[in-house]
């Protein structure tokens, strides 16, 4: 049962943390994931170049923007954003995932700053983000 002080849902993140093995493989359970992501990242890299005042064309058009990433899976979206030069964190309510996360990161030599938190544990911070992105199980 989830503590009622968190968003966090135990079941849920139990179901999402079962599947990090199989988040970067593009045939497995996140195929339509792996499909949609470039399409999402065009998205926000153009949202993002045109609220900033950015060249979206740059070889890293989100440098200087922090990125938060609420619900990273395994990182399917946080490594593009890091790539197209975002600070990015990134949270996810399951360990597995951030386990995952960090190791495939590590391995394209990107630094992302994944977490295993409830988004009212990162708010309780105080920082803040120009981009945040509810990626929603991935």
């Amino acid at each position: 049962m989830s503590n009622p002080a968190s968003s966090i849902d135990a079941r849920e993140a139990g179901f999402f943390g079962a599947l990090a093995d199989d988040w970067w493989n593009p045939r497995g359970s996140s195929a339509m994931l792996h499909r949609i992501t470039p399409v999402r990242s065009a998205f926000i890299r153009d949202e993002a170049a045109r609220h900033f005042g950015l060249d979206r064309r740059a070889r890293r058009p989100l440098a200087g923007l922090s990125a938060l990433d609420i619900g990273c899976g395994a990182g399917l979206q946080a490594e593009p954003l890091a790539r197209m030069g975002a600070e990015v964190t990134a949270i996810d309510a399951a360990p597995e995932n951030i386990e995952v996360a960090r190791a495939h990161a590590a391995a394209q030599g990107l630094a992302i700053d994944y977490r295993c938190m409830a988004l009212e544990e990162l708010a309780a911070e105080g920082r803040t983000f120009e981009l945040d992105y509810l990626s929603g199980g991935d």
